[in-house]
């Protein structure tokens, strides 16, 4: 199975998550520039982005949320 890009994924989690934890925010924004675990934004991973969103990401809650932190999290096993 082909994921999809993280920047579809990042605004799947925006047109869900109105509010978002200021924690998450930088993160989400840079998913949002992310194509595929291979990229990179500075010194950081896209693994390394994504696991520093999940982290900050508790307060999202609901159906979505569950299922796109289910994609994430497979993503990046």
């Amino acid at each position: 199975m082909t994921s999809r890009p993280i920047y579809k994924i990042a605004e799947d989690i925006y047109a869900d998550w109105k509010n978002p934890f200021y924690g998450a925010v930088p993160y989400l924004s840079v998913m949002a520039r992310l194509k595929t675990l291979d990229d990179y934004y500075r010194n950081d991973s896209a693994k390394e982005i994504i696991t520093y969103f999940l982290s900050n990401a508790s307060t999202w809650r609901g159906p979505v949320a569950r299922q796109i932190k289910k994609e994430l999290k497979d993503l990046t096993k």
